[in-house]
């Protein structure tokens, strides 16, 4: 074989291979339907569960398994990252805090806030995606996260993929793909109904690992996004309250 004919082989070869993905699958709303956005694309996923001390982290991983299954991921990969929980600083993380209850006008960064979490998280990705020759990584961050989580703003998004580009193998291109992070909790809703995420295996609850509560935040937005668009949120609650401005009997 010649080397013009390797070199040929070698570029038909890369042409042929399906682009791949890494996604941030922590098994919430969010990161299912950002997965299934990827496959949209015609991503190959490889799927990313981090467990970092999170009080639902089984639920979250039992719900990241299945919807790894459902996605046919062509991997599946859990790391804990235990060192988020020995730092402390976050009611999803130390037992000493309570989780507050939802409170959806507050511009204030809310106690569940774990510090720069995504950037601990996107670099495990990030690492995980050149290992694997993937083209991208996405994650589910939305406009109402970045409201409170100073790490879900699109300049944070921005500042990372270069530093990603300045980290990596000079051949190596990975973009980082958050392509709801103009989005409402309502529009990834609406979004994932088109998509037929399969919500009903997946959580958000900041408490509780069954029957979700209701009330904290993540509970709050994803009953109000669901309300919304007149779709009933397929997992069970201990309590169900309405969070639009007129109860239309949703």
């Amino acid at each position: 074989m010649t080397e013009d004919t390797a070199t040929t082989d070698e570029a038909e070869s890369s042409a042929d291979r399906s682009e791949r993905a890494v996604v941030l699958l922590s098994g919430g709303m969010d990161s299912a339907t950002a997965a299934y956005e990827a496959r949209g694309r015609g991503y190959e996923i490889y799927a990313l569960h981090t467990s970092y001390g999170q009080r639902t982290e089984d639920r979250e991983l039992e719900c990241a398994r299945r919807l790894a299954d459902e996605l046919d991921a062509a991997d599946f990969l859990r790391i804990e990252t235990g060192h988020l929980s020995a730092i402390g600083a976050s009611s999803l993380t130390d037992d000493e805090m309570a989780v507050a209850d939802a409170d959806m006008e507050s511009d204030e960064i809310p106690t569940s806030y774990v510090p720069f979490r995504n950037a601990n998280l996107l670099a495990m990705a990030v690492s995980y995606a050149e290992a694997n020759d993937c083209d991208a990584v996405f994650i589910g961050a939305h406009s109402e996260d970045f409201s409170g989580y100073p790490d879900c703003r699109p300049e944070f998004f921005e500042a990372f993929e270069n530093v990603v580009d300045v980290g990596t193998k000079p051949e190596t291109d990975i973009a980082i793909e958050a392509p709801f992070v103009e989005w409402s909790k309502t529009d990834i809703a609406e979004r994932g109904v088109e998509l037929e995420v399969p919500y009903e295996h997946t959580w958000s609850c900041y408490r509780e690992n069954e029957p979700a509560c209701g009330t904290c935040d993540a509970c709050a937005f994803r009953l109000q996004a669901f309300q919304n668009v007149g779709v009933r949120d397929p997992i069970e609650y201990a309590e169900r309250p309405s969070y639009v401005e007129s109860d239309t009997g949703r």
